[in-house]
């Protein structure tokens, strides 16, 4: 079993793909998007009581998380540290793990990610490549069968190479890094200038991700021009939206957006 966050991608954003190759997980309340050690032992010890319990082997976390926030090398490490103890393997996402090596809330570097963690990947897709991620295995006992896994589960391309290519481009002349720093400074456009229309935000904003609360009449109008999530409904009839910005995103983009939220307000 996999003990993950409720909010992790893998629990509601995969269609059961875990599930399907016939593993459980254990999905936990998580703190700003993220597990902490008290989490991870709770469910640890809430899934040994009885020999029929699932078992957990592995604990996935994502950096950022869904909700665009950021592990501290400190979280990070006490992650780490518990799952060692616990004998649980460490699997990171890192979709978007440009955007929280680059953000200014930041401290956590290359090295930390590899060291703290058993498996992670680099995001290529959501950081300027066509498509893939680089797939980290650190124990060669691990990734032993990974390839024949990717056959079997219709993940292995037929031109590999494409994937290479691509890594080999992003990691050249900081382009990796900037892109991921281009979306991180949209985000940071965007919810700057919706605090300042007094607006509220339901996370906070520390990578690409803004996720603000809208009344469902402005969302309405957002709709006929842009394209984004509606993250969750409160009880007060508000909307939360989720605004995500990429590396393609234009600082004209994120005003033009403004400039339609200011106008609907004008108007209400």
């Amino acid at each position: 079993a996999i003990i993950a966050a409720e909010s992790g991608h893998i629990v509601g954003k995969e269609g059961g793909a875990i599930e399907a190759t016939g593993h459980k997980i254990i999905a936990e309340p998580g703190v700003d998007g993220k597990l902490t050690p008290e989490i991870i032992q709770l469910a640890f010890d809430r899934s040994s009581e009885f020999d029929y319990q699932p078992k957990p082997k592995m604990v996935f976390i994502s950096n950022t998380t869904e909700i665009g926030t950021l592990y501290t090398r400190s979280e990070l490490a006490a992650v780490a540290a518990i799952c060692k103890k616990l004998k649980l393997l460490l699997f990171l996402d890192g979709a978007r793990l440009g955007a929280a090596l680059t953000s200014s809330k930041n401290d956590v570097t290359w090295n930390d990610v590899y060291n703290l963690t058993d498996i992670f990947w680099i995001g290529g897709t959501k950081n300027g490549a066509l498509l893939g991620e680089a797939v980290v295995i650190k124990d060669p006992s691990l990734g032993a069968d990974f390839p024949y896994h990717m056959k079997q589960r219709g993940a292995l391309l037929a031109k590999g190479r494409v994937l290479g290519i691509q890594f080999d481009t992003l990691f050249q002349d900081d382009l990796f890094f900037r892109l991921a720093r281009d979306s991180n400074s949209a985000a940071a456009e965007m919810f700057s200038s919706l605090v300042k229309m007094g607006f509220k935000l339901w996370a906070a904003t520390e990578s690409n991700q803004v996720f603000v609360i809208f009344p469902p009449a402005l969302v309405q109008e957002l709709r006929e021009d842009f394209d984004f999530f509606i993250w969750e409904h409160l009880h007060d009839g508000s909307l939360v939206i989720r605004l995500v910005t990429s590396w393609a995103t234009e600082h004209s983009q994120v005003q033009r957006f403004c400039r339609v939220v200011k106008k609907w307000m004008k108007r209400s």
